[in-house]
Formats: C-alpha cells, structure tokens, sequence
C-alpha cells in the first residue's frame, strides 16, 4: 500500500477506488475494536463512502465490528424525507444498517421532516451537545473518534461550500445551509467536524485530481482544505485522483 505524507495531513493513495473502500472499512474496524468505551462515528454521503459502508457489512469486517458500542452521527444531510433517493440517511441504511446489528437507539440521524430546516439545525445542535456533555467543544476532548469526509469538485465539504456565511461560522455547531444548492441542506460546522480524534477524506476519480492538486498545493480558498482536526488527518485517494 504506497502511502506518504504530505503538509496536510497524511495521505495513502491505492490502485484503485474500490481499494479506497476496502482499506477504510478494515481501518475503521481496527479503531473500532481498539476503544473499550463507545466509539463515535461522524458519517459521510456519497457513492465513496457508501462503497465503505458496504464493505462494513460484508461479513469479513461485520464479523468483527463492535456494533454494540458504536454511535453513528451525519455531518450533513440533504433536506428531504429519510426514504427520499438523496437522502444521506437512506444511502447509509441501505447500504449498511439495514445489514448489520447496529444498535437504533445509537443511530442519530438528523431530522427533515415535520420541521423547519433552522430548527432541524438547532435539534441536531442539542442533540450532539448532550451527547458530548457540553455546549462548548473542547480540543481535548474530541466529540467523535472517526469523522468521515469527501471532496466535491468545487472543493466543498460536507454542505460546507466556497464562498458561503457558514464558512466563517465558529459557534454554531449545526447550521441549515439554504441557497447554495437547489435543495437547502443541514451542515455540521467547522469547529464540530474538525472535533474528532481522526478526519479521512475518501476521495477517488479522475474528476477530482484538479481539486486535489490545489488542495495540495495549499490553496486554502478550498473549504475542503480548511479542515484541522484536533486529532488526525488522513486522505485515502485512488490513484486516478492524484496521477498525471
């Protein structure tokens, strides 16, 4: 597995995209299996990441995860009805909950329905504040232990887009991000996504290998690259979004 680091953060590059999946769901079990408390996991949308869920509930991984232990959170999520096809929570429970023995009363996904998208922010906001056991996040002490991540072609993150309020955003931990896309979405903030003992970018395809080049080259008008976790950051990328 060829691997180095470079200025941000430390990046493992794979032949393929499907070895992107298949080396983060064995990585994410082995953090998994090393806490003996509950393990806290910061989940991401997209065809990446569901390639990783999906590997989590093969039986060669899901034979060994703990899902007794694990809690499962959204760094953001489109503003549509759980069932609807661009539902982030959907593309996760079919590709990994509705496979595995997660846990539901440690599945948190955010609301989008029966709600306004300001107070779906404000709910999810409450919601990981109890969880943590405070209102304010401390560096020390990280909210999650695996917080899950990609880039998009314009170098968004999560629903954190360029040139958008929420990227000056340092107090709210949740924010309804609305005109930025055709659909509103809900966002977790900077400062909760960078609370985590370990951020992975999954990122794969040739698409991507302009906006990663620029993320390398430190390009910090890239939200994508604004990211600093309070633990580590690892990029795992296929060779397709890095070559050339």
């Amino acid at each position: 597995m060829p691997s180095h680091t470079a200025q941000l953060g430390e990046w493992r590059i794979f032949e393929t995209a499907e070895a992107v999946a298949e080396h983060a769901a064995e990585w994410l079990c082995m953090l998994a299996c090393a806490r003996e408390r509950e393990f806290a996991i910061c989940l991401s949308g997209g065809s990446t990441p569901r390639r990783l869920y999906q590997h989590l509930a093969g039986d060669r991984v899901a034979s060994r995860f703990p899902w007794d232990r694990a809690a499962w959170f959204w760094g953001d999520e489109r503003f549509v009805p759980h069932d609807h096809p661009d539902s982030n929570y959907r593309m996760v429970y079919d590709a990994l909950f509705s496979r595995v023995p997660a846990r539901k009363d440690r599945i948190h996904a955010i609301a989008t329905e029966g709600v306004t998208p300001e107070r779906a922010a404000a709910e999810y906001q409450t919601l990981l504040q109890h969880y943590y056991g405070d209102e304010r996040l401390d560096a020390d002490r990280p909210l999650f232990d695996v917080t899950l991540l990609g880039v998009g072609e314009n170098g968004h993150t999560a629903s954190l887009f360029p040139g958008s309020a929420a990227l000056r955003e340092r107090r709210s931990w949740v924010l309804a991000v609305v005109g930025e896309t055709p659909e509103t979405r809900i966002t977790l903030t900077y400062p909760t996504l960078e609370s985590s003992r370990n951020v992975v970018f999954l990122v794969v395809g040739a698409n991507k290998k302009e906006i990663l080049a620029r993320i390398r080259a430190g390009d910090k008008d890239i939200p994508a690259a604004r990211i600093r976790p309070a633990g580590n950051l690892f990029w795992f990328v296929d060779r397709d979004a890095v070559s050339g």
